[in-house]
């Protein structure tokens, strides 16, 4: 099962995000998601968990638990929406010819 947890301090990294989940159970993959630009954390990541049902007692009492002085959120990951590319599909300034 994959949580989405969020509102994260800054400083936490996979590894403390892993901490965090292994006393409810075997955590598959832990990550904190970061800025392709700089490489600091968003705030956010996910964690996937083999047992459902640990999953879902780490989400429970993970939820609002606070974490470095932060209040994370923890809930079931949804599947990623798919997104419209960006190609020049018009709009925007740039194009105007004045």
């Amino acid at each position: 099962m994959n949580l989405y947890v969020s509102n994260l301090g800054f400083n936490v990294q996979d590894d403390d995000l892993r901490e965090f989940f292994t006393p409810y159970g075997e955590v598959a993959s832990a990550r904190i998601i970061t800025d392709k630009a700089t490489g600091q954390s968003r705030g956010f990541g996910f964690v996937e968990m083999k047992d459902e049902a640990a999953a879902k007692k780490a989400m429970a009492e993970l939820n609002d638990a606070t974490v470095e002085g932060r209040n994370i959120k923890v809930v079931e990951a949804r599947p990623r929406e798919e997104r419209p590319s960006r190609g020049n599909s018009g709009g925007g300034s740039r194009n105007n010819r004045w």
